[in-house]
């Protein structure tokens, strides 16, 4: 006896709006069992989870400052898997903008004026889209597999980030600590009220916003949908299915160096060896949950964030380690496919 996986002959539209309310119950079920193994008691570790970020000030506003360049790079990510492009070096993508964003208080220390700021967002988007460019091209050239392309270009990215900063751009007069020196005045993006919330959550919402008319009102848009549903159909209707995977790269990498340009100049502050605690890889969840669509992206990145912030609240409380907050993604991720999956496709029992 095998399994079979057989195409059923209509997608049920309500199950696919349901499935990923299905698996987040699910990912809730199995971490209860997880913290049960763990010997911890699971009503009070999914309430620190999932509950406790929402229940002060500090800790929404630091959900928001986490939610901010998940948005960004989930946006991107959602364009380029609508149209069968899987882009997954997000991460290198998001430090690539950071690296090219700072160069320019680290060659110019005391430039201080409103262009300073302007150049460093402008610098931080470029790097990220011709970084992002690289593996478009070698896929529209060389028919070079996306995946692993833009995966091994993170390392590359982190490579390089290591070796400036504990070479040539790490602070004199740090004590030999591997970071920058630290931006100051217009070389650090302004904060909306008090707290650490900055402008990069309106370029979050703004990107929302854009890519969602862009993808459902303009031509580009439908281009994108009908070379990810069929290139065949695309392609006899005159679109370029190279000119997408290339636009869709370049959009997703520049929104991934825009979020990485605003981690350095915002909440960090300089360059460090370690630009994001790996938002590139933890948006491509992002994109799923929210069904690739710009709208859900911005209400799942609200929820990773959420995990996020929960992770460090059962790190401190209950003293489980930081794999946690991982493995939860991780089975989230997985319970996403296999609902898709099962939305697709029924599974037959048959004789070998």
């Amino acid at each position: 006896m095998i399994l079979r996986l057989e195409r059923r002959s209509q997608r049920s539209t309500l199950m696919a709006f349901l499935s990923p309310v299905l698996a987040i119950a699910a990912t809730l079920a199995l971490g209860a069992v997880m913290f049960v193994a763990l010997g911890f008691d699971p009503g009070e570790a999914l309430y620190i989870y999932f509950i406790e970020p929402l229940t002060s000030v500090w800790s929404i506003e630091e959900v928001i400052v986490k939610a901010a360049p998940l948005i960004l790079i989930g946006v991107g990510l959602a364009v380029c898997y609508t149209a069968n492009v899987w882009n997954i070096g997000a991460e290198g993508q998001l430090t690539m903008g950071a690296l090219v964003g700072a160069s320019i208080p680290i060659y110019f220390p005391d430039w201080q004026s409103p262009l300073v700021l302007i150049l460093m967002l402008v610098l931080g988007i470029a790097g990220g889209a011709l970084f992002a460019a690289i593996p478009a091209f070698l896929k529209n050239r060389f028919s070079a597999n996306e995946i692993l392309t833009s995966l091994m270009l993170v390392y590359v990215a982190q490579l390089l980030l290591d070796w400036l900063i504990r070479g040539a751009w790490r602070d004199p007069d740090g004590y030999n600590f591997p970071q920058s020196i630290l931006f100051e005045g217009w070389q650090l993006i302004p904060p909306l009220g008090e707290g650490r919330v900055h402008i990069g959550a309106l370029f979050a919402i703004a990107a929302v916003v854009v890519v969602a008319f862009m993808m459902g009102r303009t031509l580009r848009g439908f281009e994108i949908r009908v070379v990810g549903t069929s290139p065949r159909a695309g392609s006899f209707a005159g679109f370029k299915g190279k000119r997408v995977v290339l636009f869709c790269f370049m959009l997703s990498g520049a929104l991934a160096g825009l979020a990485g340009i605003c981690e350095v100049a915002g909440p960090s502050g300089q360059l460090q060896p370690h630009v994001s605690p790996g938002y590139g890889f933890t948006a491509i969840i992002v994109a799923f949950v929210g069904r690739l669509n710009p709208i859900g992206v911005f209400f799942a990145g609200v929820l990773l964030a959420i995990s996020y912030m929960g992770g460090e609240g059962v790190q401190v409380e209950l003293g489980i380690s930081d794999k946690t907050t991982q493995v939860f993604q991780g089975m989230l991720l997985f319970l996403i496919l296999a609902c898709d999956t099962l939305i697709r496709y029924r599974i037959r029992l048959v004789r070998n």
